[in-house]
């Protein structure tokens, strides 16, 4: 299929941007995580005593692991075993059952065929999927999504480091507010990012691998010396090797894992994604004044009518990307943790698109990283729009004088300044009618809109 006949942008217009997450998510990836879950499973079986199962040769296991290895044509094995039947098997109908399938075909022909009905022994589908999932994505999230947010972070810290001294116009309220420096406003999202990527890091997902109810039926019917729980958690160890988003055992599940801790894995990534959009949206704005200039690109076109135009078209495209992700993880969250009674499979074909989720995150974090590489802060326009509103000082003016306990210092400044537009000469003359030591005088006019900005400079550097 050429990319232009594609349905979903995501595998459209953007696949260059989400490959890495379709080599892990696509149905090819969910196979292939599939068959390593069977695999790794049968090896483990093989490798406790108390079962009937030989003990396999090292080349033998080496064979196994390689089958999640999956080709293309292999990928096409299992779907046609599974939709239309492969050689002497009939369709399946059943995507885990095909996977089944497809590695006692494997390994019929190999020393391990008098082995391969140990293939998915005791387990249900489930056990199978809620593994891969949860191994996709620990992979996807660790190796893909929070890579990107790290660039992000780190583009917005050298940005805070090379603006710390930039006296800025606050607004709340979008209102003028007391001065603040463009290199504060840059490091409040870092450090909003760096709490929420640790966060992402010190992450686990619950899995289980307990059975058709979860009570380990089929596994203690037929070895009740065997302690299955034990078992499921070592095995889940071994599946966690130089892993940083960790699998956790539950032993207290239905027929599925209740996926609980996917949507506490989606809500910190939504997060990041809100602090993202927050911060696409105040760029956006400070372009908009003219306080951060985007730099021109010879070939690209700002509008078809207009030729001045450089839009900021980067931060709108993370802006509805982000949104895009936003609603599924939300549905996610919603839907996926309700299953009625022990089970029902309408979670299956919800869970097919976790890729698509991270594909928007995954082109928005790349949208705003072209962005951030194309924005200067205009330092001249931004000194002189703080110092057009002199009026943001009458807040150190009243404090002084609270200090200096002058009489009503916050309703004499509010006549002087509210709903009206002074000069810094107004404030002078202001300053020199109050009933103050002329050291005091002077300390007020010493205070001007580009030097009020606190400790906001010292800030930058202590996180």
């Amino acid at each position: 299929m050429n990319e232009l006949e594609a349905l979903s942008p995501l595998d459209g217009r953007y696949r260059k941007y989400v490959e890495p997450l379709a080599k892990i998510f696509s149905e090819k990836g969910l196979m292939q995580h599939r068959v390593f879950v069977e695999g790794e499973y049968l090896i483990a079986l093989s490798e406790n005593p108390k079962t009937d199962l030989r003990i396999f040769s090292e080349e033998e296991k080496k064979l196994i692991k390689d089958l999640s290895d999956l080709s293309l044509k292999d990928a096409e094995i299992i779907k046609a075993i599974e939709t239309k039947g492969y050689g002497e098997l009939k369709p399946t109908r059943h995507d885990v059952k095909a996977v089944e399938y497809f590695i006692k075909l494997k390994l019929g022909n190999t020393s391990l065929r008098d082995s391969v009905e140990w293939v998915h022994f005791a387990l249900t589908s489930e056990d199978v999927n809620n593994l891969a999932y949860a191994l996709m994505l620990s992979t996807g999230v660790s190796d893909i999504i929070a890579p990107a947010v790290e660039k992000i972070k780190q583009r917005l810290n050298i940005l805070s480091k090379e603006n710390k001294d930039v006296p800025m116009l606050a607004r709340t309220h979008g209102q003028p507010a007391s001065p603040t420096t463009f290199g504060k406003e840059f490091k409040v999202f870092y450090s909003r990012l760096k709490r929420q990527l640790e966060l992402l890091a010190g992450h686990s997902i619950q899995v289980k691998m307990n059975g058709a109810t979860g009570n380990y039926n089929a596994h203690h019917i037929a070895y009740p010396n065997i302690n299955w729980a034990v078992f499921t958690k070592e095995f889940i160890e071994i599946l966690n090797q130089q892993r940083q988003i960790k699998l956790v055992p539950n032993l207290m599940t239905t027929q599925i894992e209740p996926h609980d801790t996917y949507a506490e894995l989606f809500a910190i990534i939504s997060r990041i994604n809100v602090i993202l959009l927050d911060f696409a949206q105040d760029i956006w704005r400070y372009i908009s004044d003219d306080w951060i200039q985007q730099k021109a690109i010879e070939s690209e076109v700002g509008s078809s009518t207009m030729p001045n135009k450089i839009n900021p078209i980067d931060f709108e495209n993370a802006e509805g990307n982000l949104g895009e992700a936003n609603k599924l993880f939300e549905y996610f969250s919603a839907k996926l943790p309700i299953s009625r009674l022990q089970r029902d499979l309408s979670d299956s074909t919800v869970e097919r698109n976790f890729g698509v989720s991270l594909g928007h995150c995954l082109v928005a974090y790349k949208s705003l990283l072209r962005g951030l590489d194309k924005i200067t802060v205009n330092k001249v326009g931004v000194i002189e729009a703080l110092e057009n509103h002199p009026e943001v000082i009458s807040e150190a003016i009243q404090t002084v004088l609270r200090r200096e306990d002058i009489e009503a210092p916050y309703e004499q400044l509010k006549v002087l300044t509210r709903g009206r537009k002074i000069t810094i000469e107004d404030l002078s003359k202001f300053i020199d009618s109050l009933k103050v030591s002329d050291k005091v005088k002077n300390e007020l006019k010493q205070i001007a809109p580009i030097n009020y900005t606190g400790i906001a400079e010292l800030l930058v550097d202590m996180e």
